[in-house]
């Protein structure tokens, strides 16, 4: 046999720049007595569906862990030794097989923090328990001493790994149906298994004797678990499990190309209630489960402005309690600066040119708003004074009418409209460059201001009536109207906007998002979440999933021009007419 290196360089070189659009999926390596190891049926599946495997090596740097996590795009949870039950707070039991701590802290906290940023993720075997255990759920130590009284199947047997030893059930309407059908045949050599599948995930196949063989997510995430190897098969030149190492290279593509969209533009977040958790104690400058947005989750979701208002309950309007109304919005305003001025990753932002600056240094941008109109009393000074302070946008009310306009909801149609004072609190705000905010506003006020204001209001977080009929959304005629304006609708995630039954999903904000689009056009809609004001619904839960949004966008077809529009440029857009003005 004879060899030529050079033919080897020049078959490599020849298509090197379809390396750079195959996604980069990590597997964990198994460790043991030979160091770090890895069966070749887990990279040669995934070099057949098209990705590019890479290992991963047991470490207990968490700042090495969250490196790798920003180099991949999918990441497989490969096979090995049992979990070490103290990680789940239990104590070990005589049936537990040997563990493997190398490995069990390194892969819980990879999979904790891959969780966190949306990367895909294939569990297989001791991969889908690390899975089930690192998101809330709970093991069987030993599936015999679990279910004593149970007719188990053989689990582990001496057949060789690439043949097929039992049947699978499928849910219908899983994922893993659609890839494998609702009734295969699987090999098996386990004795640990999932049993509880935690709020994360949910139980999509079972064998004949009910134990679990796949969970996966119930957030509509890109995330599956299975107990068998199906790595093990194409080693004996069988691809019926291939299905499943594609559907991982996918969705680690469609991850990559978001990430990348992320990368390239300006993202906007134009409506956030955090600070109405203050008075607890947010530590902005961490992971805080009390919240929906702060600098981890900002920096997870690839996010990089968001405006916070400081929102007033519509109360009475006494003097004092408007003088009260006034100092309470002050106060907030405040603390905001002092929040993000107490941490290095962000700044106040007070033009869309400052929001560029700050994403090219990587910092993130802290918009002012303020959320009820009440805030100004009846003194119109309040207006320029609020401006001053960095407020780009008023919410002419809440819920409730007050002295400016008649609300959306709570409303007795006190001014049937916007008020003679309404008038004038709008034309001082196009005078002094306050974008005037139009969510909550009634659908009369709604017209009366589009007819009355110079410049092109905004709905920082509305959703679309024509897909859910409640009296905060905006009919088809008011989008249309908005858009004629020049001015833009922010979708929102609250999920009693989005749907009038049951549990609204991710699923249901890309139906109000692409209707709104359809209405409206593409330069007139954007996203304002509505985080920790209620919004956040599964799929998008926190600023940390947004990615998932983007990847839903991709998949209808939208080009990074037109994301750049949805997800800041329109917003940003109306917010520098207004701000020409003063």
């Amino acid at each position: 046999m004879s060899f030529n290196i050079n033919l080897d360089y020049d078959s490599v070189t020849n298509h090197y720049p379809n390396h750079q659009t195959r996604p980069i999926i990590g597997i964990t390596g198994n460790f043991g007595e030979n160091g770090c190891t890895l069966g070749e049926g887990y990279y040669k599946s995934l070099e057949a569906a098209g990705a590019i495997p890479v290992v991963l090596p047991p470490t207990q740097n968490i700042t090495e862990i969250l490196t790798l996590l920003d180099r991949v795009d999918g990441i497989l949870l490969s096979g090995g030794a049992d979990i070490n039950p103290l990680y789940l707070d239990t104590d070990p039991i005589p049936e537990l097989h040997s563990i493997n701590p190398q490995r069990d802290r390194f892969e819980l906290l990879l999979t904790r923090f891959a969780f966190d940023r949306q990367i895909p993720m294939l569990g297989i075997c001791r991969g889908m328990q690390v899975l089930t255990a690192a998101l809330g759920g709970s093991l069987h130590q030993d599936i015999r001493a679990a279910l004593p009284d149970a007719p188990l199947l053989k689990h582990s047997q001496d057949a060789p790994r690439y043949l097929p030893t039992h049947f699978v059930e499928a849910e219908a309407d899983s994922t893993i149906s659609s890839l494998l059908g609702s009734r295969f045949v699987v090999n098996s050599f386990h004795h640990q298994a999932v049993n509880e599948a935690g709020p994360h995930l949910r139980v999509v196949a079972r064998s004949a004797d009910g134990v679990v063989e796949a969970v996966e997510s119930n957030e509509e995430k890109s995330i599956i678990g299975v107990q068998w190897h199906p790595e093990c098969f194409i080693q004996n030149g069988d691809e019926s499990m291939l299905p499943l190492f594609r559907w991982l290279m996918t969705q680690a593509e469609s991850f990559r190309r978001a990430r990348k969209v992320h990368q390239q533009i300006l993202t906007l977040d134009s409506h956030t209630d955090t600070p109405m958790f203050f008075e607890q104690g947010v530590n902005f400058d961490h992971r805080d489960p009390k919240v929906l947005v702060d600098l981890h989750k900002l920096h997870e979701g690839m996010i990089d402005s968001v405006i916070m208002v400081a929102y007033l309950k519509q109360e009475g309007r006494s003097t004092s309690e408007l003088e009260a109304a006034t100092c309470k919005a002050q106060r907030i305003l405040q603390e905001i600066k002092d929040m993000v001025g107490s941490v290095r990753g962000a700044e106040i932002a007070y033009t869309p040119k400052d929001a560029h600056r700050l994403k090219s240094m990587g910092r993130k941008a802290i918009f002012l708003g303020i959320e009820n109109g009440y805030a100004i009393g009846r003194d119109l000074t309040n207006i320029a004074r609020f401006r001053n302070e960095g407020v780009v946008y008023m919410t002419l009310c809440h819920n409730g009418d007050n002295d400016i306009c008649d609300a959306a909801s709570r409303s007795n149609n006190e001014h049937n409209g916007l008020s003679d004072f309404g008038k004038q609190v709008v034309d001082e705000m196009n005078r002094v460059g306050m974008m005037v905010d139009l969510s909550h506003a009634g659908e009369k006020s709604f017209y009366d201001v589009l007819s009355y204001s110079e410049l092109p209001p905004v709905c920082s977080h509305s959703s679309s009536r024509a897909l859910c009929n409640h009296p905060r959304n905006l009919t088809d005629e008011q989008l249309r109207a908005l858009a004629d304006k020049g001015g833009v609708a922010q979708v929102t995630f609250y999920h009693g906007f989005l749907c009038e039954d049951g549990q609204a999903t991710i699923s249901d904000v890309v139906a109000h998002l692409l209707h709104m689009i359809d209405v409206a056009g593409i330069n007139h809609v954007g996203i304002g979440s509505d985080f920790d004001g209620d919004g956040g619904v599964p799929g998008l839960a926190s600023e940390a999933e947004m990615l998932n949004l983007t990847r839903r966008l991709i998949n209808e077809g939208f080009t990074n021009s037109q994301l750049r529009k949805i997800w800041g440029g329109n917003f940003l857009r109306v917010m520098s007419q207004w701000q020409k003005t003063y």
